[in-house]
């Protein structure tokens, strides 16, 4: 009798026992498939912006140095301003569009007559499009070195017609026209400056215009 209450009653721990086993199993594998929901984040639009800008052989005497080269770059106000030092917003896509205005100088270094670091790697010169050129045929570049970024800009012929004599050009007078899109990337200030020996009257062309903010050399402040 009494051996038979006692299997009673390990039977019954037993199965007490199997049922909170089961239980336990249940309860951890329920919590480790459960899955938070998941939540869909869109995309906004791609800022886009547009970067106007000019190069002159020479600025005129209305300007501080006034047989210098130059970038020039239009403002909110549609005008054209003595500055290369530009802010664009961080992760846009920037439309460039230069107006050329100069002659050529030629490339010392032929690597540079290709674009790099630009949408495609290509540009477009006049409507036609191009991924390099003639490095004979370089009046300057537009380089980004931290970002890669290289833009040779071909140079308005010596024999061309009704050339622009000093800053800032009209559209009316001999130009090329050179347009290309490139991508900024993170916040932060970026050197940017033109390649090509292009100040004239200073030994081996790379001082003066070629070495001073405001000329052929800025900054991008991407924020």
């Amino acid at each position: 009798m009494a051996l038979r209450k006692m299997g009673r009653r390990l039977a019954a721990l037993a199965v007490g026992i199997a049922v909170i086993v089961a239980l336990i199993v249940w309860y951890v594998a329920g919590y480790l498939t459960v899955s938070p929901p998941t939540v869909s984040v869109s995309a906004k639009g791609v800022r886009t912006v547009n970067l106007t800008l000019q190069t002159v052989a020479s600025l005129g005497p209305t300007y501080e140095q006034p047989s210098w080269v130059s970038y020039l770059v239009k403002n909110e106000q549609g005008q054209w301003e003595h500055s290369t030092v530009w802010t664009l917003p961080a992760h846009a896509l920037v439309h460039v569009t230069v107006y050329q205005f100069d002659g050529d100088s030629g490339l010392r270094n032929p690597f540079l007559a290709r674009p790099q670091g630009v949408v495609g790697n290509v540009m477009q010169v006049d409507g036609k499009t191009l991924n390099v050129i003639d490095p004979a045929d370089a009046s300057h570049t537009f380089t980004i070195p931290s970002m890669h970024l290289v833009v040779p800009l071909i140079g308005v012929p010596d024999n061309a017609k009704n050339q622009c004599d000093a800053a800032p050009c009209s559209l009316d007078t001999a130009h090329r026209t050179i347009k290309f899109t490139f991508r900024t990337g993170k916040a932060g200030r970026y050197r940017w400056q033109c390649f090509v020996p292009c100040a004239a009257g200073f030994i081996y062309g790379f001082a003066g215009p070629m070495q001073t903010i405001g000329y052929m050399d800025g900054f991008l402040n991407v924020v």
